[in-house]
């Protein structure tokens, strides 16, 4: 699978997530067990590794987002900016590539507002200095 593959297909474990308190492990053998779309290692480990991480991903998310608290933006946005997240601290994954993926991931699942709400909260995320300073020197002068 692609990166892209991937992280869509974490995307969809981490917002079914969202709605069932149903453990990580069980919610990946039904998505196996449904061949409803295609996973892959990275994937599994993506999708343990932002539910693991989201009170802290929440929170940074929180401290970025000036018109909404974390609990009311739309389930797709969080989805999909949980991870993104994730990426840009946890990940080698460069900034810049983390951000467009989950704008893109958005604009598939989401309504407009809120992929401009997920543009303009990884937009403030992403020249902040809560990106490691060996990743904000790697991303160009544009996503500083």
């Amino acid at each position: 699978m692609k990166n892209s593959e991937s992280r869509e297909a974490a995307f969809m474990l981490v917002f079914e997530k969202m709605f069932t308190n149903t453990s990580v492990d069980d919610i990946i053998t039904t998505a196996y067990d449904a061949l409803e779309y295609d996973l892959d290692e990275s994937a599994e480990e993506l999708f343990r590794n932002v539910v693991a991480n989201q009170p802290v991903l929440d929170e940074i998310i929180g401290r970025f987002s000036p018109s909404r608290a974390v609990s009311r933006i739309e389930k797709v946005a969080l989805a999909v900016m949980r991870i993104a997240v994730y990426e840009c601290i946890y990940t080698d994954i460069p900034v810049n590539i983390a951000v467009s993926e989950a704008v893109r991931i958005a604009q598939i699942y989401s309504l407009p507002t809120e992929v401009r709400l997920v543009n303009g909260i990884l937009g403030s995320f992403s020249r902040s200095d809560e990106i490691p300073a060996e990743k904000r020197e790697k991303v160009g002068k544009g996503n500083k």
